[in-house]
């Protein structure tokens, strides 16, 4: 349950959706005293700023008036929510990527979680065999990936490769290395299963309605 609109501190959230820390401490850096009104005579509401103490990032809250008291306004959104594996992803790519993603306060283990999501979901169509920079190239070579996503593939693979191996010269990942690695992985889970598998149901749907 989130806070009341306008609350020095914004509570109820699990993590933020920018640097994905859990329990994160948001106070308040600006608020609309007043309702904001809608030239369509919609249902008003009103809008509050808070700054993430972790990270820095903003999030607006969006509240709605409490029945009978015009002037107490709950939460009732929060722009933007915190990232979530689409529940199209198989697992258990769906789960290494949402650990990527909790994670991204941690650069070095987000980077590990976005490559093992990349290194399932490769797995799941089919590309099981020998190294990750083996396999990228074999999705490649079957259409399975374009060449600029093979090329962004390689990047995540390297980028999770350096903590997990300890390199030597540079074992860490930047905060937008990573940031970088998880929006791959999450791309590429939509291009393998979201998009398909929306797409398959558009077509089941389009059928289903002309036998009716």
């Amino acid at each position: 349950m989130f806070s009341q609109v306008g609350s020095q501190q914004l509570s109820g959230v699990d993590r933020c959706p920018h640097c994905a820390i859990a329990t994160p401490l948001f106070y308040r850096v600006w608020f609309s005293e007043t309702a904001v009104t809608r030239r369509d005579n919609g249902a008003s509401s009103t809008w509050a700023a808070y700054a993430c103490s972790s990270c820095g990032s903003i999030v607006l809250a969006q509240g709605y008036p409490t029945p009978g008291q015009y002037a107490d306004y709950n939460t009732w959104r929060v722009i933007p929510e915190a990232k979530n594996a689409h529940e199209d992803i198989p697992q258990p790519a769906r789960r290494f990527l949402q650990q990527a993603m909790d994670t991204l306060h941690a650069p070095d283990a987000a980077a590990v979680m976005a490559g093992a999501a990349v290194d399932a979901m490769l797995k799941q169509q089919g590309f099981a065999d020998g190294s990750l920079y083996k396999r990228i190239d074999e999705a490649l070579a079957s259409n399975v990936l374009t060449r600029p996503m093979a090329e962004w593939a390689h990047a995540v693979r390297l980028g999770s490769n350096r903590p997990r191996h300890a390199d030597a010269d540079n074992p860490h990942v930047s905060a937008e290395e990573a940031q970088q690695s998880v929006e791959f992985a999450e791309a590429l889970g939509t291009f393998l299963y979201v998009l398909t598998t929306r797409i398959a149901r558009g077509i089941e749907a389009a059928n289903q309605a002309s036998t009716d």
